[in-house]
């Protein structure tokens, strides 16, 4: 097995560079927290995954980038968000979201996102943010990806997502593979990536088979010279805490407290990306509250 989960590589010409995840272990903490349907897990896993490569694009440690899915189907919205070293965290408006199994024996992904729209907004430290939204072409992410990537940053792109689910709940096998091509790429390197792109379908399926991060480089990049040039652990990682929180509450006015605490000793709040819970009295606010001014 492999210690780091993301590996990255760049052909020898110059002409494509490639990251690749396994995701399994982030799934399967994003199940912890959220407690999805399995076909909300494999449309949640698969963007979440999406965003951890994306995220690892990133330049500067301060930059972050949030990656959201609004579709007209039932499991509603979906965002995640990541750092520059892959780190992943995400929400889903309901995780209950679920569909029979199609009849090629797949999650129904695409019926329960829907039609609607997928945006990226990338932070920099320093800078002002930048955003990008499409009109979704599949729901089923990947392809969604790759759109966004052609219409947003005229950046030529294969995405190969995938989550497994097992009969429990948890995720069997899960990752993603996002294959760029750089300015004045070599047209005989284009067309083998074209040909290999087929070498990547059902990525999730390879993992399972216990197929490397090495192994699917080398099945993207078939009969192309290439290095991999680093590997790295991302995971899912939530930044919530209770300071974080009474921060924010403490920014209210005093009568907006006050009508908090009506009937109540305590108020609770619940992180999205989680579900982690922190209680409050209205003197440890109002203290906190005085501190600030």
């Amino acid at each position: 097995m492999e210690k780091y989960n993301v590996l990255r590589g760049l052909t020898r010409d110059g002409a494509a560079r490639i990251t690749v995840i396994n995701s399994t272990d982030i799934v399967n903490q994003m199940i912890k927290y959220h407690h999805p349907a399995p076909t909300s897990t494999a449309a949640f896993g698969r963007i979440l995954t999406a965003t951890s490569i994306m995220g690892s694009m990133l330049k500067d440690k301060e930059d972050t980038i949030t990656v959201r899915v609004v579709g007209d189907g039932p499991i509603g919205a979906i965002v995640a968000c990541a750092d520059y070293k892959g780190n992943v965290r995400g929400y889903v408006q309901n995780p209950d979201a679920d569909l029979p199994i199609r009849s090629d024996g797949k999650l129904d992904v695409r019926g329960v996102v829907g039609k609607g729209q997928l945006s990226v907004t990338r932070e920099f430290n320093g800078g002002a943010p930048q955003s990008g939204t499409i009109e979704l072409v599949s729901g089923e992410i990947a392809e969604d990806i790759c759109q966004y990537f052609a219409v947003s940053e005229q950046t030529p792109t294969e995405c190969s997502l995938g989550v497994l689910v097992n009969p429990d709940g948890t995720c069997k096998a899960a990752g993603g593979v996002i294959v760029q091509l750089l300015p004045y790429a070599n047209p005989q390197t284009v067309e083998q990536l074209e040909k290999n792109a087929q070498n990547l379908i059902n990525i999730s399926r390879l993992f399972e088979k216990g197929l490397t991060n090495s192994d699917i480089v080398a099945r993207a990049f078939e009969g192309i010279e290439y290095d991999e040039f680093d590997d790295f652990t991302a995971e899912y990682v939530c930044k919530c805490n209770k300071d974080k929180f009474l921060d924010v509450i403490a920014s209210f006015s005093e009568k907006e407290i006050n009508g908090l605490f009506d009937d109540k000793d305590t108020v609770e709040t619940c992180c999205k990306f989680c579900n982690r819970k922190y209680t409050y009295t209205k003197t440890e606010i109002l203290n906190r509250k005085k501190a600030r001014e």
